[in-house]
């Protein structure tokens, strides 16, 4: 059963995927109390990572924009793993990207506006969140751009 969250996916034409197996030891995403939080998500589609490298080298900060959103994407996936229904988001708490970044980079936060973007399109005012957009080194799998998300729960 799709819920108003996912009928706003459905009107923004995305589809909600299947959660991201996990790489290593750990859960795509727990819940404590009335808090949901992800594991860092990779812009992962359909099992593989449509670019690799470093934003600004082999990426373009556009290019890593979109993935930046298709993290996100996924993070919401995790997220319904554990709660069964988007509907029960009441916001989204806090934000963080980790963007593999060329030596010269500086524009992470623009590239962490694509997760941003999303979530406010699909949740509205529930969307709107704290952030930290932090450049790296190197990421897992060479992904341009990992992005977790916390979540606060509705009581019902």
């Amino acid at each position: 059963m799709s819920g108003a969250v996912e009928a706003k996916l459905a009107e923004l034409g995305l589809t909600l995927p299947e959660v991201v197996p996990p790489l290593a030891a750990y859960q795509p995403a727990v819940r404590s109390g009335s808090y949901v939080f992800t594991a860092g998500q990779l812009p992962m589609v359909q099992g593989k990572l449509p670019l690799t490298g470093k934003v600004g080298a082999e990426v373009t900060p556009e290019q890593a924009k979109e993935l930046a959103a298709t993290c996100a994407l996924n993070a919401l996936a995790a997220v319904k793993s554990v709660v069964g229904d988007l509907d029960r988001i009441a916001r989204v708490v806090k934000v963080v990207g980790f963007i593999a970044s060329a030596p010269d980079f500086t524009a992470q936060p623009a590239v962490l506006n694509g997760a941003s973007e999303l979530l406010g399109a699909v949740l509205g005012d529930k969307g709107v969140h704290a952030r930290s957009a932090v450049g790296v080194a190197v990421l897992p799998l060479d992904a341009p751009v990992e992005v977790e998300i916390q979540v606060e729960l509705t009581s019902a």
